[in-house]
């Protein structure tokens, strides 16, 4: 489960998802940065609220997204692949960001990061 905290402010913990929403209806200040290494299964929706708590300028960062190559086989029902494989075609759809992924190989393996520029 992701948690998530506001800078300059009292840690808030919660279910991410739970404090990202109230994030938005509290009609918080922008993020400049977001980095994004929660349960992969949820990223589509923590990266749909970073872009919505974003101003043009914000970085957005996703971590472990290549998941050992496993996006490009689509045979494959690791939900967490599945998560990230829709993260990367709702970055494609997304026309408020300039979206990179960048794939890493280390002692862990192949995986890499996405990172996403707010442009709109």
């Amino acid at each position: 489960m992701g948690r998530a905290a506001v800078p300059g402010t009292a840690a808030r913990v919660a279910p991410a998802l739970d404090t990202l929403a109230q994030l938005q209806g509290d009609h918080e200040e922008p993020f400049d940065l977001v980095f994004i290494d929660a349960d992969k299964r949820n990223t589509p929706a923590y990266f749909a609220a970073a872009v919505a708590l974003a101003h043009v300028g914000s970085l957005i960062v996703v971590d472990n997204v290549v998941r050992q190559g496993k996006l490009i086989d689509l045979e494959s029902d690791d939900p967490d692949a599945a998560g990230m494989r829709q993260l990367m075609e709702q970055m494609a759809a997304e026309k408020r960001i300039t979206p990179a992924v960048i794939q890493t190989v280390g002692v862990k393996g192949w995986d890499g990061f996405a990172f996403a520029l707010v442009i709109g």
